[in-house]
């Protein structure tokens, strides 16, 4: 596969695995996690994103649309059922009010840039980060890059909610130095009502991955309200306490920092109100998980507990 579609491109990301590290954001994921801070990375199409503030009210979007899903009254109105993502609009907004999210790269072209920083993954002990959206997705184009990377002998790390058929998981395996492996839930029922999918082939993926050794961080989101409760945390500590091999567990803890883009996107967000979790909260399952002799890395240090 020589071409795939992602939406970002972050240089110089220092929490996408060890070093300084060029993270690449792939479209498409299966899950609909309710907290999903990467809306954008959802559809494995290109989308349009209208940001008002942005907006300078020139109003070429108007005439540009062939839809007619752009109207003015006070302002910009996007009539989301009636855009087609065309784009038409995106390409006569000169402010960036209006702008496509998602391009098709080629492995050659997403390859250069990722070797301009050679020098500081070399200074760092970093390298790239193919994350999303879940990279699986694309599992061809994924398998491509790892493979050009290792010849380049650049550090390999998988960011992967683990939805993924074991074959596309067990293809990849011997190219990724690191898979930062997502837990949820433990329950399937929670984890359905949450992400819109069962977590029988996330659990089975990890102890299948866990039983080749593979270098594992698994990393749990903490959602206040929704999966930070002792039950779901003492059921995850349970399971991966019996994995033959695990490199570490990490707690993600929630943040808002997506919450325009689902405006942006015409999304409804289904978590509004939630609030980050105050750090005794992070502090206190963190020692639960410790509790299990688990390899519990302390969130944004590094640092073993």
């Amino acid at each position: 596969m020589t071409s795939g579609t992602i939406f970002d491109i972050k240089c110089y990301a220092i929490n996408d695995g060890p070093g300084i590290r060029t993270a690449v954001f792939f479209k498409g994921c299966p899950l609909r996690c309710s907290w999903c801070h990467n809306p954008e990375g959802q559809e494995l199409r290109p989308q349009m994103m209208f940001r008002a503030n942005r907006c300078q009210g020139f109003k070429d979007c108007l005439q540009a649309c062939p839809q007619e899903a752009i109207s003015w009254v006070d302002g910009s109105i996007t009539n989301w059922e009636a855009c087609d993502g065309c784009g038409k609009c995106a390409e006569v907004c000169v402010t960036g009010g209006r702008e496509m999210v998602g391009r098709v790269v080629e492995v050659q072209d997403l390859m250069a840039e990722i070797e301009r920083d050679m020098v500081f993954y070399n200074q760092s002990g970093g390298g790239v980060t193919f994350t999303g959206g879940e990279p699986l997705m694309q599992r061809e184009f994924l398998r491509t890059l790892l493979a050009c990377c290792k010849t380049s002998g650049i550090h390999t790390t998988v960011d992967t909610s683990g939805y993924a058929t074991w074959e596309g998981l067990e293809s990849i395996y011997p190219l990724t130095d690191l898979f930062l492996y997502d837990l949820k839930f433990a329950d399937e029922t929670r984890h359905r009502q949450y992400t819109s999918v069962s977590n029988n082939l996330i659990l089975e993926n990890l102890q299948k991955l866990s039983a080749r050794k593979a270098n594992i961080l698994v990393r749990i989101p903490l959602i206040p309200g929704i999966n930070d409760d002792d039950e779901n945390i003492h059921s995850s500590a349970t399971f991966l306490k019996r994995l033959p091999y695990l490199a570490g567990v990490e707690l993600m803890p929630y943040h808002e920092i997506g919450l325009a883009k689902y405006q942006a996107l015409g999304m409804k967000y289904q978590l509004e109100g939630t609030r980050p979790a105050k750090r005794e909260k992070i502090e206190e399952v963190e020692q639960i998980l410790a509790g299990y002799n688990l390899p519990v890395i302390k969130h944004s240090s590094g640092r073993a507990l």
